[in-house]
């Protein structure tokens, strides 16, 4: 068995655990537009997952993803900040508890765009392939799992 089948258990371990365990809790800031419903509903996603989220709204985001070392092609419609790293659109929680869980030297995570089916853009049945990346120090990405 490889390193990454080990990752895909260890991750579902851990989404349960802490799904389910109320004793979990992380402080997240989220900026978003006023405007934006699927912001919303992707907050409401990570607080289904434990996370105490704060909302900030702003007209406009330039300032805060270029504060967390956002490049304009890893952006998307929101912007959150937890324990150090930046979450960037619509990462799936599951993949949120993983970054906390496994600390790498990085700057966040993020799913650039916004495809439908991720957290907070669900339509109905349909669900685009979409990858989550890991935003190196130096601003270089890799996968860090896909949906």
């Amino acid at each position: 068995m490889g390193i990454r089948f080990f990752r895909m258990v260890w991750t579902a371990l851990l989404a349960v655990f802490l799904f389910g365990s109320a004793a979990f809790a992380a402080d997240m800031t989220v900026t978003k537009s006023p405007w934006c419903g699927c912001c919303s509903a992707w907050i409401e996603h990570m607080r289904q997952a434990g996370f105490e989220v704060t909302v900030r709204e702003e007209e406009d985001l330039t300032a805060i993803k270029d504060k967390m070392g956002v490049e304009p092609k890893l952006q998307s419609c929101h912007t959150g900040e937890v324990e150090g790293y930046v979450i960037e659109g619509h990462v799936p929680a599951a993949d949120v508890l993983r970054l906390l869980a496994e600390r790498p030297k990085a700057r966040g995570l993020t799913v650039p765009g916004m495809p439908a089916g991720s957290p907070g853009m669900e339509m109905g049945d349909r669900k685009d392939a979409y990858d989550v990346l890991l935003i190196k120090e130096d601003g270089t990405t890799e996968v860090f799992s896909k949906h």
